[in-house]
């Protein structure tokens, strides 16, 4: 395989996660006589500019289609955190009635609903039809479509130059990221600015998130890859913060090249010469994640062989894509983990992809008064831990697996 980003050999392994289903292929009951694709997951390095990358195999479409059931409004954290996001970029750079704002993979209009509340113009960019047309149903403009450098220019002739672009989270989830990023160049206004949220690899490897590997996401993006991706397709990083979103992210911004240029901020070589120091470039850094990924597998399997034999009741909490890597490379079942609660109805009633465990919604948990409830998104114990806090009235505990096992 080539590197997706500089066209080099991908000679470095990161982990081999054996084979498994796309991570949001949730099951309907009808669909429970076929027979599912399941495909390898591997990851690899590429040594040239440290783009780290899963090996292809699925296409985007087959991915994100009209089912596509993550929807990221059933999540309290993550609203508020865009609500954060849009009043500080507006203070930031001027934001007014006379910008324009464009976001990439804008879901089910979470974050633009915080910039048309403002009277700012917007407009968001959404592949799936299912959060699409929740978007639509917000009152917001949606395009439905892959972005990349040709939709970019289709706007700019609609009058969508872009005073900023907003791209959270989708950066690691496209196949052609130089196509991807090209866009971005396209449409942004001379003086726009373009931010990017997504996981840092320095925590990825610092926690062990082996869970957040599958096919969804093509890339696993350190600062020092971003900057060389950028800079190939005519952009500059001038900041970049460190958040705590999803077990540990970075959000960049971006300037173009030939634009009207911002001071680079001391943030951005702070964090580079802290990648460089731990060793982000070289092959030594990467060979933690694969023993640390069957460790945390065996964790798990011996809690939930112990729960069984004591006559102990586990289930689930969180469908989400991490929590599916996690139950299929263990080769979890529902006899181990009888169902799992989600928020979202657009899961509930469904099967997890894979382990075909039942997803039911939260007050099963009341009903049947589990003794143990496993959290699949590490990332938002706290949230869910607070809105499920009466399953401690019968004495249940909550549990997570990632980085290591615990019982809380």
């Amino acid at each position: 395989m080539k590197c997706r980003g500089c066209g080099s050999a991908l000679s470095l392994p990161l982990i081999d996660l054996g084979t498994a289903p796309p991570s949001n292929a949730y099951l309907r009951a009808e669909q429970l006589a076929q027979a599912e694709q399941w495909v390898p997951l591997k990851v690899g390095v590429c040594e040239q500019c440290w783009l780290v990358q899963t090996e292809d195999y699925t296409r985007a479409e087959q991915l994100f289609d009209a089912e596509y059931a993550y929807f990221s409004s059933y999540s309290s954290t993550w609203l508020a955190h865009a609500e954060t996001y849009v009043a500080q970029m507006v203070e930031r750079f001027g934001l007014c009635a006379s910008s324009r704002v464009v976001e990439i993979a804008a879901n089910d209009g979470y974050l633009l609903q915080y910039v048309d509340h403002r009277g700012i113009p917007c407009l968001g960019v959404e592949p799936t039809h299912s959060t699409a047309q929740a978007a639509r149903a917000k009152g917001l403009e949606i395009r439905e479509v892959f972005f990349g450098r040709e939709t970019a220019l289709q706007l700019v002739a609609e009058g969508w130059s872009a005073d900023l672009m907003a791209a959270n989270n989708v950066l690691a989830h496209v196949p052609d990221i130089n196509d991807f990023l090209s866009g971005f160049t396209a449409l942004l206004k001379s003086a726009g600015v373009a931010t990017f949220e997504f996981p840092h690899l320095l925590s990825l490897m610092a926690e062990h998130q082996f869970d957040t590997l599958y096919h969804e996401h093509y890339s696993y993006l350190s600062l020092t890859a971003v900057a060389t991706l950028c800079q190939r397709n005519g952009l500059d990083i001038f900041d970049v913060s460190e958040l705590a979103t999803h077990g540990g992210s970075l959000r960049v911004f971006v300037q173009r090249v030939d634009g009207q240029r911002r001071e680079r901020q001391a943030a951005v070589q702070r964090l580079l010469d802290l990648e460089a120091s731990v060793g982000v470039c070289t092959p030594d850094f990467y060979a933690t994640l694969a023993p640390a990924a069957q460790r945390i597998k065996h964790q798990l399997l011996r809690f939930l062989l112990q729960a069984k034999a004591e006559g102990k009741r586990v289930v689930g909490y969180g469908a989400a894509a991490k929590g599916n890597t996690l139950l299929n490379y263990a080769g979890v079942k529902p006899d181990l983990l009888a169902w799992v609660a989600d928020a979202n109805p657009h899961k509930q009633g469904k099967l997890l992809p894979g382990s075909r465990i039942p997803v039911v919604a939260p007050e099963q948990l009341r009903h049947e008064q589990p003794d143990y409830v496993l959290v699949l998104p590490w990332n938002l114990l706290a949230e869910v831990s607070e809105q499920q806090a009466h399953v401690r009235e019968w004495g249940a505990r909550f549990v997570i697996a990632v980085p290591e096992l615990k019982v809380l």
